[in-house]
């Protein structure tokens, strides 16, 4: 007898029946070839019904029901207009009998085999022979050396394609991972996300501070200094590759995380970390030239000032407004007319930064910032530095001043005042540029929240120092 096949359809009846049979999912509200039947109403017959189900506290209501798929064809009636059982029938067919499947032999019982001779018996060697020759088959017999270098050339091919499968599989891993592998093959990318003129400039950086890396004093989640050795979320190039674009875009936290999916306080960890340990690597470094060198590598626009040993100005970033009143007072700047943060920048006439100050409250001036940020210890009497017209400091330093001339009494400038104040004005002009370099990182572009006004000097002070390794000269002709 052919086997009916039940396939489930689309709705065919608005009422909802549904079998009580465990691991049965037929429903007629999408079945329209399936019949459902209530539990017999003699006792002994209904308790034969409940334990074929196999249900643990089962209580049987006037809406249990039992779909036809659960009974033998010989269990209904035939000729009845409506599928109806035949009296004292119980459902038989279940999942987890499979009644209808006959149980499959194994391959061992599925297959002849010639009988096994007795030793005892009379069994020759040429009927054994001729047995392997009947069968096909001679198990005991040694595979050619063709036969051995056939399989051997494929096993090679093989192992070559299960390599090629992997270097894809792991070159696709990179390309869908946001990491610095992603970008090396592109110094534009490099550039727009790190500041790093190329690939091969950040590496060579690279290559100078992954020695002390090993060193690193992490931040934990709690909030406290640990021994290196930690596990990280990320590896350390990577992390350093997230640093930097904190740094060169500004981005937040939580768009960090998604790129480099690791949990947005993972990036604040990481990004603490770093502001302190390229602090203290890049700040280890003394960037603050002998007169010599500076004199050595003197532009020729300086050979009236051939003196100048330092070109300072002062720069200022916005910072979020203290709900405070007294805060607020501190750190308002009224050249601003925002909240800051204010720095001494210092710069060789070459073009590098040789002086970087600590950042303080935006009310502070400029002559009071020079006098705290301890610049006058570095100078001696046969220096110079070229100042703007705002920093009064004459009585400060024990060097010479190269500053724009003030018009006194509402006088006309002399010639020769003019001509000292636009040679002045022509030099200073380039650690305007050197600030505007350090203010591409789009991270002091925008209100610094007082949330990070704990790293935000380290922050400010490394993207100061890593100008001097990010950018090529202020001047292409200071190259040579």
């Amino acid at each position: 007898m052919e086997k009916k096949v039940f396939r489930y359809q689309k709705l065919m009846r608005p009422r909802s029946e549904h079998c009580c049979v465990p691991l049965c999912v037929v429903s007629a509200r999408y079945n329209s070839t399936v019949s459902f039947h209530s539990f017999p109403v003699e006792e002994d017959l209904r308790k034969k019904w409940i334990a074929q189900i196999r249900r643990d506290d089962f209580q049987v209501n006037k809406n249990t029901k039992v779909c036809s798929v659960h009974f033998r064809h010989d269990d209904f009636m035939e000729g009845a207009r409506l599928k109806r059982l035949k009296k004292g029938v119980f459902p038989t067919r279940f999942e987890w009998n499979r009644q209808e499947q006959p149980p499959r032999l194994s391959v061992w019982e599925r297959r002849e085999r010639p009988l096994t001779p007795d030793p005892d018996s009379d069994v020759d060697q040429e009927d054994m022979d001729f047995d392997v020759e009947r069968t096909g088959h001679d198990y005991c017999s040694v595979p050619e050396a063709a036969a051995v270098d056939m399989v051997l050339h494929e096993n090679e091919e093989l192992k070559r394609e299960i390599e090629d499968v992997r270097k894809q599989l792991e070159q696709t891993k990179i390309t869908h991972r946001f990491g610095l592998r992603r970008f090396a093959g592109s110094d534009e990318d490099i550039r727009f996300y790190t500041r790093f003129a190329t690939y091969n400039h950040l590496m060579a950086f690279w290559e100078l501070i992954e020695p002390a890396t090993h060193r690193m004093i992490r931040v934990t989640n709690s909030k406290v200094f640990k021994e290196p050795g930690n596990t990280r979320a990320l590896p350390a190039i990577d992390e350093f590759f997230l640093f930097l674009m904190h740094l060169a875009l500004g981005l937040k936290q939580r768009d960090l995380g998604h790129r480099f999916q690791v949990h947005q306080t993972t990036v604040s960890r990481i990004v603490t970390t770093w502001a302190n340990f390229l602090y203290f690597v890049l700040g280890s470094v003394c960037i603050w030239m002998p007169k010599e060198k500076v004199r050595a590598h003197l532009p020729e626009e300086f050979h009236q000032f051939r003196d100048t040993q330092v070109i300072l100005d002062c720069t200022e970033i916005r910072c979020q407004t203290p709900s405070s009143l007294l805060l607020q007072s501190e750190v308002f700047s009224n050249y601003k007319s925002h909240c800051t943060f204010k720095a001494l920048v210092g710069m060789a006439p070459h073009g590098a930064i040789t002086f970087v100050s600590a950042l303080y409250a935006g009310s502070i001036s400029d002559r009071e910032l020079f006098k705290q940020s301890g610049i006058i210890n570095l100078l001696t009497p046969d220096m110079a530095i070229m100042v703007d017209k705002g920093f009064l400091i004459d009585s400060l330093v024990p060097c010479k001043i190269h500053r724009p001339v003030f018009l006194t009494n509402g006088k006309q400038m002399s010639a020769d005042e003019v001509t000292h104040t636009q040679s002045v004005a022509r030099l200073r002009v380039h650690v305007e540029r050197l600030i505007r370099r350090v203010k591409e990182h789009k991270l002091f572009d925008t209100v610094i929240p007082l949330s990070i006004s704990g790293s935000i000097n380290q922050l400010f002070t490394v993207a100061c120092l890593l100008v001097n390794y990010q950018c090529g000269p202020l001047v292409k002709a200071w190259s040579h």
